[in-house]
């Protein structure tokens, strides 16, 4: 079974393009700050290692992997096309 980690902060790329602009993704678990990169994250969602979530609005919405001419990415399960939830989130320390 996964483990479930929240995400709270992410850290953004200078690229424009939304689907290329998120670096790493953070939050805090048991009192303690984590900070992975966007690749690691991808890798443990597909082995099935982790499941991340972000809170909008008091509700719980899932993170997922998208592709983009060829490119994994992160974003939300509420989104459309653009991953706004997790770009809206805070810059990681």
């Amino acid at each position: 079974m996964a483990d479930t980690y929240q995400v709270k902060c992410i850290n953004k790329t200078d690229r424009q393009n939304a689907h290329e602009r998120i670096r790493n993704i953070g939050g805090f678990d048991a009192g303690k700050q984590w900070k992975l990169a966007e690749s690691d994250a991808i890798v443990g969602i597909e082995s099935g290692k982790w499941r991340f979530f972000v809170s909008v609005g008091g509700k719980s919405v899932g993170v997922i992997i998208a592709l983009h001419n060829g490119r994994k990415y992160l974003k939300t399960e509420a989104d459309g096309y653009q991953p706004d939830n997790l770009l809206s989130l805070p810059e990681c320390p």
